[in-house]
Parts: C-alpha cells; structure tokens; sequence
C-alpha cells in the first residue's frame, strides 16, 4: 500500500484540533508546493476529505447543481447555503472551509458584499469568502479585506455570468488574455489571498501564476496553478453523463452506490435481511 504524506503537513499542522491558515497556503507557494481542492457540502465528505489530506475545503454554489437539483449556480440562496457551510466547519478540524457567496448576494454594493460574508462567517464558521468577477469587484474585495474577511477571488470563466458570457466556454484566449493577467494583479492588490482562474488556455494560467504572489486554484486552467479544485462528485465519478474536458474521475461512486442498493433491494426482496445477527 503507497504511504500518502497531507501537502500541509507542517509542524504547525501536527495538532488535530490546529487549522490551516492563509500565511501556510502563501509559504507553500513561495515553497513551490502544490495542493488540492475540493468542494464538500455535508459532514461525511468534508470528513473524508480532510483525513485524505485535502488542505483546503470550498463549499460551493456548485451546490445548487450537485445538492439541490437546480440547472445552474444561480438559482441557490444564502440560506440554503449556510447549513451546509455550518456542516463543513462543524465537523473538521484543519481545513480551510472556504464558502462561495451565491448570485445576487454580493453584486450590488460592497456594503451587501460585507453583509452577506459577515452572515457566512458568524453563522456559518466560514475561515473565508469566495466571490466571481473581475476588476468590477475591486470595492468589494477591498471592502472585505478590510474589515477581516479573507477573500478568494474566482476570474477566467465565472458560471454566475454563464448567461452574459454565452454559456460555458473558455476565457481568456488571444489578447484577452492580457485582460485577465491585468484583473489578477488588481485583485490581487485589492486584497484578495487567492484566485481561482476557471476555464482558460493553459499558457495564461501559467503566466497568472507567475504574475501574482498569491496562489492560484486551476480549474480548466493547466497545471502550472499552485493548486487544483474540483467538484467532488465530478472527480468521484458519482455525477453522470457528459463531464467538462477538466475533470479526471479518480473513482465510479456511481456504481458502487447502485450496487449496494441494488444488493440492499435484492435481500429485503428475497427475505435475508435483516438476519438473526441484524434481529435483537
């Protein structure tokens, strides 16, 4: 069996109870080490996460596709999502629960921006606060990270836009590229610790990463990223049917569930469960 050593296995981390902080992810790129990323929305997948050795956990709107059945992230709301953000911080002890303010939480102003973190952080736990766009939130990064609340800014490809953008398609291409290496630097300097760049050429995710001191989270982007994130039940392989050219499935939890199910079926048909060991 292979030995797998956490990608924050720090002496600051080989205390349970000790979380990942903001500072170790800064060292870690500086150090040139790279991490992963997942998104969980309930107690058992953020548990297993962070016993496999995930550093960094993102509660995502991606939970109105994979939790509440919607067709895209816009239809969720603040309160459907803090439950699951509370979940996630309730029952792990040392990674960074990220959580993603919703459509429509954020946009108007960066005092609504404070508000809605401010709601994620006190009723929910969050260690900090993901929002979608480009140089337009310069405010509201800014508005948060003054008032305590780190920020991870999500660039590139952002699916709260999916329907001014023309649907899902790659960013970033030829001059437009500059565009995006230009909204890093300011986000950047605005007062955002991280970006997640989703859906571009693998050349400009790479030339993001070398423009900023801040890491950078791949989604579509390439491998140069100082990390990497991916919806769980994509990279789980419980979500079925056509799946974005990113994603790599590292398991098929669908079938592993439908048989299960299917034994549990065939048990309670045939009269074996439950047995004299399963009957007080």
């Amino acid at each position: 069996m292979t030995e797998h050593t956490s990608p924050y296995d720090t002496t600051a981390l080989t205390k349970p109870a000790t979380r990942l902080r903001i500072p170790q992810l800064k060292q870690m790129k500086v150090e040139g080490r790279k991490w992963a990323m997942l998104t969980a929305y309930d107690m058992y997948s953020a548990v297993i996460f962070e016993d496999a050795g995930i550093p960094v956990l993102l509660v995502g709107d991606s939970a109105s596709n994979n939790v509440f059945g919607n067709d895209s992230t816009l239809a969720v709301t603040v309160d459907e999502l803090l439950p699951l953000v509370r979940a996630v911080t309730r029952s792990t002890r040392r990674a960074l629960v990220i959580a993603d303010l919703p459509f429509g939480s954020y946009q108007v102003s960066p005092e609504q921006c404070l508000q809605t973190a401010v709601r994620f952080m006190k009723e929910a736990g969050a260690h900090a606060v993901k929002i979608e766009g480009g140089v337009e939130l310069l405010p509201h990064i800014a508005k948060l990270s003054v008032s305590g609340i780190p920020v991870m800014a999500h660039i590139g490809f952002t699916p709260q836009m999916e329907h001014q953008l023309g649907g899902y398609r790659v960013q970033g291409r030829g001059e437009d590229g500059q565009r995006l290496i230009d909204s890093a630097k300011a986000l950047e300097a605005a007062g955002a610790f991280a970006l997640l760049i989703e859906m571009v050429p693998g050349d400009v995710g790479a030339a993001i990463t070398q423009a900023v001191a801040i890491p950078t989270v791949g989604i579509g982007a390439g491998n140069q990223c100082d990390a990497q994130v991916l919806v769980w039940q994509d990279m789980a392989g419980l979500r079925q049917g056509r799946l974005p050219r990113f994603v790599k499935q590292y398991a098929d939890l669908r079938s592993v569930l439908q048989t299960a199910a299917r034994d549990f079926a065939d048990d309670v048909q045939a009269g074996t469960f439950p047995g004299p060991e399963h009957t007080f």
